[in-house]
C-alpha cells in the first residue's frame, strides 16, 4: 500500500477539535472500512506546527507546506498542523444564564409505581398503585421474555416538573479556530 498527501482546512475549540471534525468528515464521505482511503482519517493524530511557521521564513501557508512536503521528511501516517485563525474563547465572568420557569398555582406531589423495561430502561407505564405495576411488569415480562423493575417515584399530579432552563451565553466576539492538516495519508 502506498500513501498520498493531502490538505484540508477544518475548524473546532481547539486543534484537537478540528482534527477530530475532518477525521469524521473524511470517515462520512470515504467510511470507516477501509483503513487506507487515502484521507486524513488514516493518520494517527497530528503535529501542531504553528510555531515552526511562524518562525519561519515563508509568508504564505501553501508554500510553507509544499516546501515540509519537497522535504521528505514526513512518512506515511504523518499529519501536521497550522493554526490559521486563532480561537478566541469565552472570557466573560458568567457563561451561562438561567431561564426561570413558573407555574402558577400549587403543586402536588403523588407517589406512582412506575415500570421500566430491565434491558434499555425504556418506560412501560406509570401506576397508582403497586398491584396494577406487578400486574403490567408481569405481562410485559411473559410476552416478551425480558426483565421489568418498578420503582417508586414522586411526580407532579399536574404540569411540568421542570423549574429552570440553563443555556450557554456566547460571548460577542467569540469564534472557532481554523487549521490546516496536512501529510501523507495510507492509501
Amino acid at each position: 500500500m502506498g500513501a498520498c498527501q493531502f490538505k484540508v482546512r477544518s475548524v473546532g475549540k481547539t486543534a484537537q477539535e478540528a482534527y477530530n471534525r475532518a477525521c469524521e468528515e473524511a470517515e462520512l464521505e470515504y467510511g470507516t472500512q477501509d483503513g487506507y482511503n487515502g484521507t486524513i482519517s488514516t493518520t494517527h493524530g497530528f503535529r501542531d506546527e504553528t510555531e515552526l511557521y511562524n518562525k519561519s521564513k515563508f509568508n504564505d501557508v501553501s508554500v510553507y507546506i509544499r516546501d515540509r512536503f519537497n522535504s521528505h521528511t514526513m512518512n506515511k501516517r504523518d499529519c501536521s498542523a497550522i493554526c490559521v485563525v486563532k480561537p478566541v474563547g469565552n472570557k466573560n465572568k458568567t457563561k451561562s444564564q438561567v431561564e426561570h420557569i413558573v407555574t402558577p398555582g400549587t403543586k402536588k406531589w403523588v407517589l406512582k409505581y412506575v415500570v421500566y423495561n430491565d434491558y434499555n430502561d425504556q418506560l412501560i407505564g406509570s401506576f397508582s398503585t403497586k398491584g396494577d405495576a406487578v400486574k403490567k411488569a408481569r405481562e410485559i415480562t411473559e410476552k416478551h421474555q425480558t426483565s421489568t423493575y418498578i420503582n417508586m417515584e414522586k411526580l407532579l399530579e399536574k404540569g411540568d416538573s421542570k423549574v429552570a432552563k440553563i443555556t450557554y451565553k456566547k460571548a460577542t466576539n467569540e469564534r472557532d479556530g481554523e487549521w490546516i492538516f496536512f501529510g501523507y495519508a495510507a492509501e
